[in-house]
């Protein structure tokens, strides 16, 4: 598998890497995964508990690259802002599964996105999107179109995977028989690459620590 960004992309200032974790193990849950999401979760809550999501520099940029495109912000709301909402409101985060828990705990940080390797068809392609594309959301049945000129993470098939930083699909959900994982780190002109790496980094060391594999 390769992944390919388009230039036009890039020159809107859309930062990104990929990160590969292969051979993990999704299910076995030990005494020391809890004890650490836990403690991290309550972590999060006393960073972000006083946190004015309308004021921070990073999330407003993300907002900005939406302004670029000409989509709106009240419907498009980054995925990591809503984590923040969620929770200043709950006090926790929910729990799916150990990956996505796991990269929940980073995300809230930073944009980002897991996606089952083994269900990608071919290559991925963060570009424009010429209207031909279309996914289909976590919550629906029904496949739906990609507007013209959005920016998303695009497999082979002509299927999206990721629309900005926003909306991930069925096709590509990480599940307990998930054995290899591919990731979106994304940031945008308010970050500089060593923060890219620093989240990369994260992602391999923590998901590797509990669910083994190699990153």
């Amino acid at each position: 598998m390769k992944f390919k960004v388009q230039r036009q992309v890039l020159e809107k200032d859309v930062k990104v890497l990929f990160v590969v974790i292969e051979n993990v193990d999704n299910k076995t849950i030990s005494e020391e995964y809890i004890m650490y999401r836990n403690h991290k979760v309550k972590q999060l809550y006393e960073k972000y508990k006083d946190f004015n999501v309308k004021e921070d520099k990073i999330l407003e940029g993300y907002h900005l690259l939406h302004d670029y495109i000409h989509v709106k912000r009240r419907k498009n709301v980054p995925a990591s802002k809503n984590l923040i909402r969620f929770l200043i409101k709950r006090k926790n985060i929910g729990s799916i599964n150990k990956i996505i828990d796991l990269y929940n705990l980073i995300s809230i940080d930073s944009a980002l996105g897991a996606h089952d390797m083994d269900q990608t068809e071919g290559n991925v392609t963060l570009r424009f999107t010429d209207g031909s594309e279309n996914y289909q959301p976590l919550q629906s049945n029904q496949n739906v179109k990609i507007a013209l000129n959005e920016y998303a993470y695009i497999d082979d098939s002509n299927k999206g995977l990721c629309r900005l930083e926003i909306s991930q699909v069925k096709k590509t959900l990480v599940n307990e028989d998930t054995r290899n994982v591919w990731y979106i780190v994304q940031r945008n002109e308010f970050t500089d690459d060593s923060q890219l790496m620093e989240v990369a980094s994260q992602i391999i060391e923590i998901t590797t620590a509990y669910c083994s594999g190699t990153g």
